[in-house]
């Protein structure tokens, strides 16, 4: 009897209490927030609200293809006219994103990091203010550090922030 009450107690000194888990523990886990991540940072100016660089690049081919006044020797709509129309267009696309991925660095880099001290807590504030969250926001969770992101499947998970 006195040996098993030795061997019961050396386990638990040993194994501690096994419905805590450490900051390390949550850190090596993905945790889905919402099975749908639409609307995520829509108060923002991002995810689906605000300038749209694809709307951009639209309209910019749709005047270029329109003109009537094409650049000398050529003068009617030919492959070589599509592909001048892609390329310019293609340019204001490409200043256009990297204009707002400049913008949304600069917003961040003023949003201080979520911080929670359970995960239940971080997953039902994330869910009810999904449209003030930017995909990329870092959450602190127990000491843990995630970034909010989306899976495969469309679903708003927060991910390990590996440094």
């Amino acid at each position: 009897m006195k040996l098993l009450a030795l061997l019961s107690a050396a386990l638990v000194a040993c194994g501690g209490c096994v419905h805590t888990r450490s900051a390390q523990d949550l850190s090596t886990r993905t945790y889905v927030i919402d099975e749908d991540a639409s609307g995520v940072g829509s108060a923002l100016g991002t995810g689906g609200s605000g300038y749209s660089c694809d709307d951009e690049l639209n309209q910019c081919f749709t005047r270029c293809w329109e003109t009537t006044k094409q650049p000398y020797p050529h003068v009617e709509h030919n492959e070589w006219y599509y592909e001048h129309c892609t390329r310019e267009c293609r340019k204001q696309y490409t200043q256009c994103v990297e204009g707002l991925e400049k913008e949304e660095a600069e917003r961040a880099k003023k949003r201080p990091p979520l911080e929670f001290s359970s995960f239940d807590k971080a997953r039902d504030w994330i869910r009810t203010h999904k449209a003030e969250v930017a995909l990329g926001t870092v959450v602190v969770v127990a000491g843990a550090a995630f970034i909010i992101a989306t899976g495969g499947s469309g679903a708003l998970i927060l991910a390990p922030l590996a440094l």
